[in-house]
Protein backbone atom coordinates (compact mmCIF):
# COMPACT_ATOMS: atom_id res chain seq x y z
CA UNK A 1 0.00 0.00 0.00
CA UNK A 2 3.04 2.07 0.82
CA UNK A 3 4.00 2.41 -2.41
CA UNK A 4 0.64 3.52 -3.97
CA UNK A 5 0.33 6.12 -1.13
CA UNK A 6 3.54 7.50 -2.65
CA UNK A 7 2.28 7.28 -6.46
CA UNK A 8 -1.08 8.80 -5.35
CA UNK A 9 0.55 11.58 -3.42
CA UNK A 10 2.98 12.19 -6.33
CA UNK A 11 -0.14 12.65 -8.61
CA UNK A 12 -1.50 15.45 -6.66
CA UNK A 13 1.20 17.39 -6.06
CA UNK A 14 1.94 17.09 -9.71
CA UNK A 15 -1.55 18.61 -10.23
CA UNK A 16 -1.26 21.21 -7.80
CA UNK A 17 2.41 22.42 -8.69
CA UNK A 18 1.65 22.69 -12.53
CA UNK A 19 -0.97 24.55 -11.98
CA UNK A 20 0.94 26.70 -9.32
CA UNK A 21 4.10 27.05 -12.12
CA UNK A 22 1.21 28.14 -14.14
CA UNK A 23 -0.23 30.98 -12.42
CA UNK A 24 3.06 32.35 -10.90
CA UNK A 25 4.26 32.71 -14.67
CA UNK A 26 0.66 34.59 -15.16
CA UNK A 27 0.95 36.87 -11.85
CA UNK A 28 4.58 36.52 -10.63
CA UNK A 29 4.78 36.02 -6.62
CA UNK A 30 1.86 38.54 -6.45
CA UNK A 31 1.54 36.65 -3.14
CA UNK A 32 4.59 37.91 -1.84
CA UNK A 33 2.54 40.61 -0.28
CA UNK A 34 0.60 38.46 1.64
CA UNK A 35 0.87 38.53 5.81
CA UNK A 36 0.76 34.82 7.68
CA UNK A 37 -2.51 35.91 9.06
CA UNK A 38 -3.63 36.59 5.11
CA UNK A 39 -2.88 33.44 4.02
CA UNK A 40 -4.29 31.48 6.66
CA UNK A 41 -7.69 33.37 6.16
CA UNK A 42 -7.10 32.48 2.49
CA UNK A 43 -7.02 28.32 3.69
CA UNK A 44 -9.88 29.40 6.25
CA UNK A 45 -11.96 30.54 2.92
CA UNK A 46 -11.46 27.55 0.59
CA UNK A 47 -11.88 25.19 3.75
CA UNK A 48 -15.21 27.08 5.10
CA UNK A 49 -16.59 26.48 0.64
CA UNK A 50 -15.66 22.69 0.84
CA UNK A 51 -17.86 22.46 3.73
CA UNK A 52 -20.38 24.64 2.37
CA UNK A 53 -20.62 22.53 -0.67
CA UNK A 54 -20.43 19.00 1.43
CA UNK A 55 -23.51 20.49 3.58
CA UNK A 56 -25.48 21.61 0.78
CA UNK A 57 -24.59 20.13 -2.46
CA UNK A 58 -24.51 22.34 -4.96
CA UNK A 59 -22.40 24.85 -6.16
CA UNK A 60 -23.52 28.06 -7.88
CA UNK A 61 -19.95 29.46 -8.47
CA UNK A 62 -19.20 26.94 -10.80
CA UNK A 63 -15.80 25.44 -9.14
CA UNK A 64 -16.13 21.92 -7.64
CA UNK A 65 -14.66 20.89 -3.90
CA UNK A 66 -11.36 19.47 -5.58
CA UNK A 67 -9.90 22.81 -7.26
CA UNK A 68 -10.66 24.69 -3.03
CA UNK A 69 -8.26 21.55 -2.02
CA UNK A 70 -5.71 22.49 -4.63
CA UNK A 71 -5.86 25.75 -3.82
CA UNK A 72 -5.28 24.77 0.06
CA UNK A 73 -2.27 22.77 -1.00
CA UNK A 74 -1.00 25.51 -2.83
CA UNK A 75 -1.55 28.05 -0.11
CA UNK A 76 -0.17 25.93 2.67
CA UNK A 77 2.98 25.86 0.39
CA UNK A 78 2.93 29.68 0.15
CA UNK A 79 2.73 29.85 4.01
CA UNK A 80 5.71 27.46 4.24
CA UNK A 81 7.98 29.19 1.61
CA UNK A 82 6.88 32.70 3.68
CA UNK A 83 7.79 31.09 6.94
CA UNK A 84 11.39 31.13 5.62
CA UNK A 85 11.68 34.09 3.59
CA UNK A 86 13.35 37.37 5.24
CA UNK A 87 11.15 40.18 5.41
CA UNK A 88 13.41 42.16 3.17
CA UNK A 89 13.20 39.60 0.68
CA UNK A 90 12.42 40.83 -3.09
CA UNK A 91 8.56 40.86 -3.81
CA UNK A 92 9.84 39.16 -6.92
CA UNK A 93 11.09 35.58 -7.20
CA UNK A 94 12.30 33.87 -10.49
CA UNK A 95 10.16 31.17 -11.48
CA UNK A 96 12.59 28.84 -11.29
CA UNK A 97 12.84 29.39 -7.00
CA UNK A 98 10.12 28.98 -6.46
CA UNK A 99 9.72 25.73 -8.23
CA UNK A 100 12.51 24.38 -6.41
CA UNK A 101 11.12 25.82 -3.11
CA UNK A 102 7.91 24.02 -3.75
CA UNK A 103 9.49 20.90 -4.33
CA UNK A 104 10.98 21.29 -1.42
CA UNK A 105 8.30 21.64 0.80
CA UNK A 106 6.60 19.49 -1.00
CA UNK A 107 9.08 16.84 -0.14
CA UNK A 108 9.69 17.60 3.91
CA UNK A 109 5.89 17.32 4.12
CA UNK A 110 5.51 14.08 2.19
CA UNK A 111 8.01 12.72 4.22
CA UNK A 112 6.16 13.64 7.39
CA UNK A 113 3.04 11.80 5.83
CA UNK A 114 5.09 8.78 5.66
CA UNK A 115 6.31 9.52 9.11
CA UNK A 116 2.92 9.99 10.56
CA UNK A 117 0.80 6.55 8.09
CA UNK A 118 3.53 4.36 9.83
CA UNK A 119 2.60 5.49 13.24
CA UNK A 120 -1.27 5.70 12.17
CA UNK A 121 -1.62 2.64 9.56
CA UNK A 122 -2.72 5.22 7.11
CA UNK A 123 -6.04 5.76 9.13
CA UNK A 124 -7.26 8.20 6.36
CA UNK A 125 -7.74 6.13 3.89
CA UNK A 126 -11.06 4.88 5.84
CA UNK A 127 -11.86 8.65 6.89
CA UNK A 128 -14.58 10.28 4.90
CA UNK A 129 -13.55 13.36 3.36
CA UNK A 130 -15.62 15.33 4.89
CA UNK A 131 -13.85 14.61 8.54
CA UNK A 132 -10.77 15.72 6.87
CA UNK A 133 -12.38 19.16 5.69
CA UNK A 134 -13.10 19.43 9.65
CA UNK A 135 -9.43 18.22 10.67
CA UNK A 136 -8.16 21.34 8.25
CA UNK A 137 -10.59 23.84 9.77
CA UNK A 138 -9.84 22.62 13.16
CA UNK A 139 -5.65 23.33 12.30
CA UNK A 140 -6.92 26.40 10.55
CA UNK A 141 -8.34 27.60 14.08
CA UNK A 142 -5.16 26.66 15.54
CA UNK A 143 -3.07 28.23 13.10
CA UNK A 144 -4.97 31.49 13.95
CA UNK A 145 -4.91 31.18 17.56
CA UNK A 146 -0.60 30.65 17.44
CA UNK A 147 -0.57 33.94 15.22
CA UNK A 148 -3.17 35.68 17.70
CA UNK A 149 -0.73 34.71 20.26
CA UNK A 150 2.66 36.36 18.32
CA UNK A 151 3.34 32.71 17.63
CA UNK A 152 4.40 32.04 21.19
CA UNK A 153 3.34 28.11 22.29
CA UNK A 154 3.31 27.09 25.21
CA UNK A 155 3.11 23.18 24.26
CA UNK A 156 2.40 22.89 21.07
CA UNK A 157 3.73 22.41 17.49
CA UNK A 158 4.30 25.24 15.58
CA UNK A 159 2.76 26.94 12.73
CA UNK A 160 4.57 24.78 9.84
CA UNK A 161 3.43 21.57 11.15
CA UNK A 162 -0.05 22.48 11.04
CA UNK A 163 0.28 23.47 7.46
CA UNK A 164 2.08 20.37 6.72
CA UNK A 165 -1.36 18.89 8.09
CA UNK A 166 -3.46 20.54 6.17
CA UNK A 167 -1.30 19.95 3.15
CA UNK A 168 -1.91 16.38 3.71
CA UNK A 169 -5.12 16.13 4.76
CA UNK A 170 -6.02 17.94 1.48
CA UNK A 171 -3.46 15.45 -0.45
CA UNK A 172 -5.42 12.41 1.28
CA UNK A 173 -9.57 13.86 0.14
CA UNK A 174 -7.91 14.22 -3.46
CA UNK A 175 -6.78 11.11 -3.43
CA UNK A 176 -10.05 9.88 -1.91
CA UNK A 177 -12.13 12.49 -4.44
CA UNK A 178 -10.15 10.42 -7.46
CA UNK A 179 -7.91 13.24 -8.73
CA UNK A 180 -5.13 11.99 -10.97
Amino acid sequence: MAANTSEEYDAVIKVCRDLFIKKTKDYGTAWRILRPSSITDQIFIKAQRIRTLEEKGVSLVGEDISSEYIGIINYCIIAMIQLELEEDAPAEIPVEQIAAWYDEKAKETKELMFAKNHDYGEAWRDMRVSSLTDLILMKILRVKQIEDNQGKTLASEGVKANYQDMLNYSVFALIKLGLK
